[in-house]
């Protein structure tokens, strides 16, 4: 299989150009929206019309494929301004309804492809800052910097609507913000979005670094203010099988007080420490962009720490993938979890590492009908449909994927995206599948089930899966 790069800043604007040109670019994307209102949304033959003039495949399927994704999952998503968002923001869908933090990066993402989006993009970021500026004007110091699992309207329906943001959700998220904002601008050399949060950015990541490496050894776990323990698991893949024995502690390098309290998860993770040190090389490019050298080196300094760490206490040969350690006895934890491959994605592993883990994926332990289940398969607790214990995720799948093809497997990763494309393509859009049987499983239409498409337009599956963006070459 033949990878195409990722496509350079500005790139889409060669189709775009086109399409000016003769006259098909709906008006609908010809004004720019303020930063309170959400564009129209168009209609089904204007979007495939508008998505011919980007998009390149022989393939009909491919094309109405890519037309339903735009609008279910990444237009369709779209909600206007609505206090305390005090810009167009972002649901996941079905009956979550709120701004996430790493949903939201992979809607984001296919956006920034569509012309006239800057601006609607600046603003659902910005909420993210809004959202931490609140919280820090609320909380004591050394809570500053955080950026919340997910943030809700005042309005929102239920008991804990976004009235109560200062009590819950009182944990984060995968830290994807930085990552996500790259990707944004890569595909639209958007500085004034780098501009506006580089530093709030650096802010989160130093918080993520102060709250969550409880024991400085440079690895991060989950937690939550709120002293729940399931709460603290939301902060991750929430029903993973290695934080089954998570225990709440007061933070060890703090003094007792109204200042310390079981607020800190017990075990370190590999995926949330591979998000995080990837999106700490994003911060650091973005920051180079800018001219601000002495963040670049800094965010690289924070990286080489904690990628070291993950190789020197994560790594597990026998299991042949990154595992949970409890940080109080350094100790790894036996639960292989889709977790465990994604320092790929963040180039943690040797290239050595990252055979093996080529090699893991392809055994039987992971080998499911539809790869790639978020627990191995030989792990007691394994249940193909069952949530984050067996069932597949298009998002995670995704990002192994992106991993593996970085370190030169092309072929696994070909064979993990076809697997997802050609699943999707059969049964439909969803939030997550049967790892035997393929079955749509909980939310259809869910926003970062869009990376079924991302996964074609980053070149990851093989020609059977051929679509691109206009101008992007072999």
């Amino acid at each position: 299989m033949k990878r195409r790069a990722f496509l350079a800043t500005g790139l889409a604007a060669t189709g775009l150009a086109a399409a000016e040109a003769a006259g098909i670019l709906p008006q609908l994307f010809a004004q720019t929206p303020a930063a309170q209102d959400v564009p129209p949304q168009p209609s089904k033959a204007e979007l495939t019309t508008l998505l011919r003039s980007l998009l390149v495949t022989s393939s009909l399927q491919l094309q109405h494929f890519a037309v339903e994704v735009y609008a279910t999952c990444v237009l369709g998503k779209i909600r206007p301004a609505d206090p305390p968002l005090a810009h167009p923001w972002i649901v996941p869908g079905g009956g979550y309804y709120a701004q996430w933090l790493w949903d939201t990066m992979f809607v984001a993402d296919l956006l920034s492809l569509l012309p006239n989006q800057q601006t609607l993009i600046r603003g659902v970021f910005q909420n993210y800052w809004d959202f931490q500026q609140r919280w820090n004007a609320a909380k004591p110091e050394f809570m500053h910097g955080m950026v919340a699992n997910f943030m809700a309207p005042f309005d929102a329906p239920g008991a804990r609507d976004g009235k109560q943001w200062r009590d819950f959700p009182a944990y984060s998220q995968a830290p994807l913000l930085a990552w996500g904002m790259e990707r944004v601008f890569r595909r639209n050399g958007d500085k004034e979005l780098l501009r506006a949060g580089l530093a709030p950015l650096e802010n989160f990541h130093e918080w993520y670094w102060r709250e969550r490496d409880i024991t400085n050894v440079g690895l991060i776990g989950v937690g939550a203010y709120s002293g729940v323990t399931q709460e603290a698991r939301y902060e991750t893949y929430d029903r993973e099988v290695d934080l089954d024995g998570l225990k709440m502690v007061p933070h060890p390098r703090r003094s007792g007080g109204t200042e310390n309290g079981p607020w800190y998860g017990d075990i370190a993770i590999p995926a949330n420490m591979a998000y995080l040190l990837l999106s700490e090389l994003s911060l650091a490019r973005m920051a180079t962009v800018m001219g601000d050298v002495a963040m670049a080196s800094r965010r690289r300094a924070r990286y080489a720490r904690g990628a070291a760490a993950m190789r020197q206490f994560m790594w597990d040969e026998p299991s042949g993938c990154f595992l949970a350690v409890n940080v109080q006895t350094m100790s790894t934890i036996p639960a292989a979890t889709v977790g465990g491959f994604m320092p790929l994605l963040a180039r943690v592993p040797t290239p050595l590492q990252a055979l093996r883990i080529a090699s893991t994926l392809a055994g039987p332990a992971w080998a499911t009908p539809l790869p790639i289940p978020t627990v191995a398969r030989d792990n007691p607790q394994f249940s193909s449909g069952e949530f984050w214990r067996g069932d597949v995720w298009p998002a995670p799948n995704y990002q192994v994927a992106s991993g593996l093809a970085a370190y030169g497997h092309h072929q696994a990763a070909a064979h993990i995206a076809d697997a997802t494309v050609a699943n999707a393509l059969k049964v439909g859009i969803s939030e997550r599948y049967d790892s035997l049987s393929g079955a749509p499983l909980g939310v259809a239409g869910l926003g970062m089930s869009s990376t079924t498409l991302t996964m074609m337009l980053d070149g990851l599956t093989s020609s059977a899966y051929s679509i691109h963006v206009r101008g992007a070459h072999g």
